[in-house]
């Protein structure tokens, strides 16, 4: 497995939300994950991982740099965890995760109502955290 091997099942699968964070659409490939499901947050346009029934699909990033790895983290809720994600495919796949606990949806998320409804004011929201994020960093 590539040890940067990113499992993205949310809003990090479009192209436009990763380009407004990392400059660039890393390889990726459609995979999937048995045993989770992408709910649905309270109050939030993104979704969260959570273990259930069913099959999460999304795409598995590569050749993540650890500059990228960085800033990803850095971006991503405090309600995700980091995680091991074992795949349909026999490969493996880092993602986030909803802690134990969190609260979710009963519901899944839906890229499409995501895309239709949310997505470029979402990517205008990504690079204007990008801005502050670098801003930040280069003040130490």
């Amino acid at each position: 497995m590539d040890p940067e091997a990113l499992f993205v099942y949310g809003s990090l699968q479009f192209p436009d939300v990763l380009f407004a964070l990392i400059d660039r659409v890393p390889d990726h490939e459609p995979v999937a994950a048995e045993g989770w499901r992408v709910a649905a947050l309270p109050e939030r346009v993104y979704p969260g991982l959570v273990p259930g029934d069913g099959i999460a699909r999304g795409f598995l990033l590569t050749g993540l740099t650890a500059e990228e790895w960085r800033v990803l983290d850095a971006f991503e809720d405090p309600v995700y965890d980091l995680t091991r994600i074992a795949l349909v495919d026999g490969r493996h796949g880092w993602g986030y995760v909803c802690n134990p606990g969190a609260d979710v949806e009963a519901h899944d998320w839906s890229a499409e109502n995501f895309q239709a409804q949310h997505l470029p004011t979402y990517v205008e929201r990504c690079a204007a955290w990008r801005q502050r994020y670098e801003q930040r960093e280069q003040a130490g």
